[in-house]
């Protein structure tokens, strides 16, 4: 009998366990899979989608908050992960950057990567977020901090190639029917 009661002991144990472990990884908050500008362009080989880049200095107070609180949003962690390859960019890395076939360095002069400053035609603001399409054309850049709420119907405009048919104040008033 005590063999008996050992076992129901251990099962008992161990189904815990498992719910607990289960618990605590469904409590993980969801992240965006950020990636570096290389690892995008072998992406875009094989399965082109839209490039969101988030353009960011290690200075910038408003970068900073748009991290926790637009890009740690669940809805917009969805839509990024779902619909874009998602780049940050720090505009003043000193590391040399290749896009495009074409090869990027830190320029000492403008403080920044000649890329960023490219991307942003030389408009150097932060927090900054440029969005290309599957064939690495320009769309758009927005500047400054975009909260959560404002950026989701901005990330659906794009992602639901919404772009190509209407301009975005048309799609903002379909919005507010809804």
């Amino acid at each position: 009998m005590p063999l008996v009661f050992t076992k129901r002991a251990f099962l008992s144990v161990l189904t815990s366990f498992l719910l607990l472990s289960n618990f605590c990884y469904s409590q993980q908050k969801k992240e965006i899979k950020w990636l570096n500008i290389h690892e995008v362009e072998a992406l875009m080989k094989n399965k082109p989608k839209k490039i969101l880049i988030d353009v960011y200095t290690d200075w910038c107070g408003w970068c900073k908050t748009m991290d926790k609180k637009t890009y740690q949003n669940d809805d917009v962690v969805e839509i990024i992960n779902r619909d874009f390859y998602a780049v940050k960019l720090n505009a003043e890395t000193r590391d040399t950057i290749t896009f495009n076939k074409k090869i990027y360095a830190y320029n000492a002069n403008y403080k920044c990567n000649e890329f960023a400053a490219a991307i942003l035609n030389g408009h150097m603001a932060y927090p900054n977020t440029i969005f290309l399409d599957e064939k690495l054309q320009l769309l758009t850049n927005l500047t400054g901090f975009i909260n959560s709420d404002e950026f989701i119907p901005i990330l659906n405009y794009f992602a639901e190639n919404h772009y190509l048919s209407k301009k975005w104040e048309e799609y903002k008033s379909t919005l507010k029917k809804m």
